[in-house]
């Protein structure tokens, strides 16, 4: 038996098939992946997401701290609330995992970072936060759900105070706002809007159930992964890792160059890999016909061969998609699967935007 959630009971009480997902007990799905991916699309899906790791950061230097640790900069972070997503890498410039930061006031930040990643992340960013004198708290006490959507903002609206249900009803994306015992983000990893709610673990599954209360379908990470790949969203582990850089993961836009002398980890390896261009890129493909993409399909391009590196029957589209990484300049693809090569488009991603398609063939 792996680690469990604070909703784990929840989540076999509503006859979720449970499976090991980096070490947890969680849901794959609650009867049907197809439906649940479907109703995200069309009304609201809540995820357990407890199994990824809070961190908050705390100390006079934690800014500069977090501007050498992270290839974006947190300088651009204004405001209480307002968050950024970024990449942490390893000095060749490797991606050690990706992640949401957000600030809470001054001189404290909290890091929202993935579950199959989080003690190797823990330990380095403890490492590296020693010479700024920077306090490292991990808060295994807290739980996470994510409710997406379009009708999920109404919907957390509707369980949480009035005072806080007027803040979020103005608040824009990629910022969160704390209030009643919540600190609620506009994040999310489906390509629709909603949140991502922190919430103390003892009362988790009280909150899942108001929500339920309220029409918010219980949906496992089947359909999250369905979701994240129609919206075109790297899956760490499989389209990056610590031997792919961001200019070769589709995220060079996470990179933060300016100012030019702002020493984070990676850089100088990433400035030489800008200057020459990286060899291989991260394409979106379209399977042309029957079949389904995965990851792991060898790739046969005009400038080379290639590796699907996650891939999927997509709902929305009725069609399989897959992520590539392909070598640089590519313009026609095919696909092996089963032995057999297979015709497949090439279309930038993401494949679905606002719950519609949109396919660049």
């Amino acid at each position: 038996m792996g680690r469990q959630t604070p909703l784990y009971d929840s989540h076999v009480a509503s006859g979720a098939k449970m499976v090991d997902f980096a070490g947890w007990d969680m849901p794959i799905h609650y009867g049907s992946q197809l439906n649940e991916h479907r109703q995200v699309r069309e009304a609201a899906g809540m995820f357990d997401v407890s199994h990824m790791a809070v961190v908050d950061l705390a100390g006079a230097a934690t800014r500069d701290f977090l501007r050498h640790l992270l290839a974006n900069d947190v300088a651009k972070l204004k405001t209480t609330g307002a968050a950024l997503y970024t990449c942490m890498l390893n000095p060749a410039g490797g991606i050690k995992d990706d992640l949401i930061v957000y600030r809470r006031d001054d001189g404290a930040y909290r890091m929202v970072v993935n579950a199959g990643t989080r003690d190797k992340d823990v330990a380095w960013i403890t490492e590296h936060a020693a010479d700024y004198g920077v306090t490292v708290n991990e808060r295994p006490e807290l739980a996470m759900i994510a409710v997406q959507g379009p009708a999920a903002r109404e919907a957390v609206h509707g369980v949480v105070s009035d005072g806080l249900a007027a803040g979020l009803a103005d608040l824009k994306r990629f910022h969160a706002l704390a209030g009643d015992g919540l600190f609620v983000a506009r994040t999310g990893y489906t390509g629709e809007d909603g949140y991502e709610i922190i919430v103390p673990g003892d009362a988790a599954a009280d909150l899942w159930a108001r929500l339920a209360a309220r029409g918010v379908a219980p949906t496992g990470l089947g359909a999250r992964d369905t979701l994240r790949l129609e919206a075109g969203l790297n899956l760490y582990g499989s389209d990056m890792d610590e031997d792919t850089t961001p200019l070769e993961s589709g995220l060079g836009w996470t990179v933060a160059w300016e100012p030019a002398d702002r020493d984070f980890i990676g850089r100088e390896v990433l400035e030489s890999q800008r200057a020459a261009g990286p060899g291989r890129v991260l394409v979106g493909l379209v399977l042309d016909g029957r079949g389904v993409l995965r990851g792991h399909q060898k790739v046969l391009t005009d400038k080379g061969e290639g590796e699907t590196t996650s891939g999927s029957f997509a709902p929305t589209l009725e069609r399989s998609v897959a992520l590539a990484r392909v070598p640089a300049g590519t313009t026609s693809a095919r696909v092996e699967i089963r032995g057999r090569p297979h015709d497949v488009f090439i279309s930038r991603p993401p494949f679905v935007k606002n719950g519609q398609p949109n396919l660049q063939i």
